[in-house]
């Protein structure tokens, strides 16, 4: 578990990087609106974490990509509304910088939402199956106590 958990947080700040990168485009360079940014830097970092997570973080490239996509897209569209509505509500809220607002925000959605939902749904690893073996007495004649087996069970003659 500390093995995907270490390199989930390593591919989350390389997502993480994508994901600033876009924001601060938007807002610095073209001077729009920080919450779009904020919301378009998510799903940029979204898509660059899935790839990370699926291939490297949980090793879950041999699973069925489409239910992960999907259940990474629901997983990531939660993280999107707590990420995006957290950022505007403390930046407007309590004065403080977009960007502060959203370290803050990122880091407690990615540890307390991300994380545990992408390793125990999103990448989930199928139990191995248990095999199930059964005992039966195999002889000629039931009432054989040479082929009697404690491990089953024979009713013997009265």
């Amino acid at each position: 578990m500390w093995r995907s958990f270490s390199r989930s947080q390593i591919a989350a700040f390389l997502a993480t990087i994508v994901d600033y990168a876009a924001l601060v485009i938007w807002v610095e360079s073209f001077h729009y609106y920080y919450p779009l940014g904020v919301a378009l830097g998510s799903l940029f970092g979204a898509v660059t974490n899935f790839f990370l997570n699926r291939n490297w973080s949980f090793e879950a490239n041999e699973g069925n990509w489409q239910i992960q996509a999907y259940r990474y897209a629901a997983v990531s569209t939660g993280s999107l509304l707590l990420n995006t509505g957290g950022v505007y509500l403390v930046t407007e809220f309590r004065d403080v910088h977009y960007l502060v607002s959203k370290i803050f925000i990122s880091i407690t959605v990615g540890f307390f939402w991300n994380y545990p939902l992408h390793r125990f749904f999103v990448f989930k690893k199928k139990e191995p199956a248990h095999e199930v073996r059964i005992h039966f007495a195999t002889s000629e004649s039931k009432n054989s106590s040479e082929n009697f087996d404690p491990g089953t069970t024979q009713s013997t003659p009265a």
